[in-house]
């Protein structure tokens, strides 16, 4: 389990998340997010991308990211998230 940090909720209901959580996350404005409700405790997640796969004739299948805000994956993004599993494992 993660540490902890206290926040509060303003009068119109809004949770602000520490600048280290947001950081750790990789949360920026306008990030969706699941708020669950579970055993008395609220757990916030970052909901998965939605897909579909294209079988297009005479090709390889695709997918298609439904969602417009999903940024392109890139060489450098491959790179570091290799970098950062091969961290963790040592």
């Amino acid at each position: 389990m993660g540490s902890a940090m206290r926040t509060t909720i303003d009068s119109a209901g809004r949770i602000v998340v520490p600048k280290a959580i947001r950081d750790a996350m990789g949360l920026t404005g306008g990030t969706r997010l699941d708020l669950i409700f579970e055993n008395g405790r609220l757990r916030v997640e970052i909901p998965p991308a939605e897909v579909e796969i294209e079988f297009p004739e005479g090709g390889p299948p695709r997918i298609v990211f439904k969602d417009d805000d999903v940024p392109p994956l890139t060489d450098e993004m491959i790179r570091e998230t290799l970098e950062a599993v091969r961290d963790r494992r040592l």
